[in-house]
């Protein structure tokens, strides 16, 4: 059993290096100081905090042509409309629903706020990633120091 144990925590060490090196890799010449880390994901926490109504998907303005040979959409090939839409992909599928014309303005700033609130998630996960990077470095440095 030991043997698996050891296989196991090299497994993990192995992962917990290639990761840091990967994020090192990525960010190479990205060096920041830790304060303007944490001032920066301060910053982020506050504008998230800020984040209003949200949701995501696509809305999408459809025009339909009616069949009727006599219709100025069979002539001009514009068609009727524009029908909004909003799809989304919600536990697993897509899901399609009408928009009604007088709520396209509201159901975009509600797209707009959740693209908005995605990049700063992503952002938050960057910084935090150099943060946890640096901290782990300052360990490292300081475990063999202490060491004889």
């Amino acid at each position: 059993m030991q043997c698996v144990g050891a296989r196991r925590e090299r497994r993990r060490s192995m992962y917990l290096s290639d990761s840091r090196i990967s994020c090192q890799m990525r960010r190479r010449g990205d060096h920041v100081a830790k304060p303007e880390l944490q001032q920066r994901r301060r910053a982020i926490l506050s504008e998230l905090s800020d984040i209003g109504d949200l949701r995501p998907g696509t809305l999408i303005a459809r025009y339909r042509k009616c069949g009727k040979a006599n219709c100025h959409c069979a002539a001009d090939g514009g068609g009727h409309g524009p029908s909004w839409s909003l799809t989304a992909h919600r536990q697993g599928r897509t899901r399609t629903r009408i928009v009604s014309p007088h709520a396209v303005n509201r159901t975009r700033a509600h797209i707009e706020e959740y693209r908005r609130f995605r990049a700063l998630l992503r952002e938050l996960v960057d910084v935090s990633i150099q943060l946890c990077d640096a901290e782990c470095a300052h360990d490292t440095a300081a475990s063999s120091n202490t060491e004889p």
